[in-house]
């Protein structure tokens, strides 16, 4: 994932950011022609084009999902990982892949091709896909806008997030797209202390979001929409948007293994865990602050499953000679029948951009689709992504894909 530039030196207060008038946004004829809303025909918005926006549009994460969903949409490679390209999604009404079309903010200036080529030579993506989709990759790097704010950017907040939704609208119009989905895979940024002066960039990028009419996924465990100056904005733009930081590897497993252990009535007395990880990720989460960030996520769903988190911490180590690839390893105390002592330990070694890419396709689809069914507010519907999920759902894998399945019929009933 690509790292933000830090926000030193700036000094005015985080205060609520109202959600803008018909006038700021768009007028009625532009949020029609723009976002594909008022006096758009439905069956003209179904048939319309879906924008997916990638804040860290440079990034592992963004360059492997807009590869494989060029390479998928060939019949280069079977679309492995991709939930909804699953038989339960398939009369769901989900934009086509075909009918992606990518943008994006970044910091960065590394063209995606390069990055790419980067991938493929750490065995992230086939080697020779990246001059297979070429093509597709030169259109959505055309697509990266610059991001912030850089060090020296003297602009507030209310003027960052106006040049970032007037990206996002300029995008949409161009491309005349039905809508535009934004999905935050940023490096993670340490979370902000008490006395923060300024919204951090995850919040400023999701404010532009809102004021640009578009469906919100945050897959990091960075702020994001979750601020109180965001509370009022996010409640009146009437936008569905899903929860904070994607499950993809330690996580995950811990979302099956938790529930199994409180099924069988087997106690356990401690959870730990490690990761090894390198490339953007390990840079980022090197820093102490942006490590709790992601912890936090990793502890929740042991908290959340058996009320109370087990004794024991998860550590993050920056190895750079791993590149884009993590080990990660847990190891569970835990007490069987009277009182026996065990142990069960797993290790994970996986690629976090090649685990991630698939859910983040997943989710520009299922957004879009309930943006065009009118579905608005949290989507708890779609826990199953996330280690820090909007509220009302299990942290119980299982019962999460159960919900995921009863959403994807209820889009398919209103299709």
């Amino acid at each position: 994932m690509t790292a933000h530039a830090d926000r030193e030196g700036r000094t005015d207060a985080p205060g609520r950011i109202d959600a803008p008038s018909p006038s700021e946004a768009s007028g009625p004829a532009d949020r029609a022609e723009v976002m594909g809303l008022a006096g758009a025909a439905h069956r003209a918005e179904s048939a319309g084009r879906t924008g997916v926006w990638f804040i860290g549009a440079r990034g592992s994460v963004a360059t492997t999902a807009t590869a494989g969903c060029a390479a998928i949409a060939a019949g280069l490679h079977p679309p492995t990982g991709m939930v909804t390209e699953t038989p339960p999604f398939a009369d769901s009404g989900l934009p086509a892949l075909t009918d992606l079309v990518f943008g994006g903010h970044d910091t960065l200036d590394c063209p995606l091709s390069k990055r790419a080529e980067a991938l493929a030579d750490g065995g992230v993506l086939p080697h020779g896909l990246p001059s297979a989709v070429r093509a597709e990759l030169d259109a959505a790097d055309a697509e990266i806008r610059p991001g912030g704010p850089l060090p020296g950017d003297t602009r507030t907040d209310q003027e960052l997030i106006a040049a970032f939704a007037a990206d996002l609208t300029d995008f949409a119009h161009r491309h005349d797209l039905a809508r535009t989905v934004v999905i935050n895979v940023a490096s993670t940024e340490p979370a902000q202390g008490p006395g923060g002066t300024r919204l951090p960039a995850s919040s400023l990028y999701a404010a532009a979001a809102l004021r640009a009419g578009c469906p919100y996924a945050n897959f990091t465990p960075s702020t994001g929409l979750r601020t109180p100056a965001l509370t009022d904005t996010v409640a009146a733009a009437g936008l569905p948007h899903a929860g904070r930081d994607g499950k993809t590897g330690q996580t995950l497993l811990r979302s099956v293994l938790a529930p199994m252990f409180l099924q069988r009535a087997l106690a356990v007395r401690a959870w730990s865990g490690s990761n090894l990880l390198g490339g953007g990720d390990g840079a980022a989460l090197a820093d102490p602050a942006a490590a709790a960030a992601k912890n936090a996520g990793k502890e929740r769903v042991l908290a959340d499953t058996f009320g109370t988190a087990p004794e024991g911490e998860v550590h993050i180590d920056d190895v750079p000679a791993m590149g884009d690839w993590k080990t990660a390893w847990d190891h569970i105390a835990f007490d069987g029948f009277l009182g026996s002592r065990m142990i069960l330990q797993t290790i994970w070694q996986g690629c976090d951009s090649a685990l991630a890419a698939p859910l983040v396709l997943d989710l520009a689809r299922l957004l879009a689709r309930a943006h065009e069914a009118g579905i608005s507010g949290p989507l708890p519907e779609l826990g199953f992504y996330f280690k820090d999920p909007d509220g009302g759902t299990s942290a119980a894998l299982a019962e999460q894909y159960a919900t995921l399945l009863t959403f994807a019929e209820r889009l398919r009933d209103q299709a």
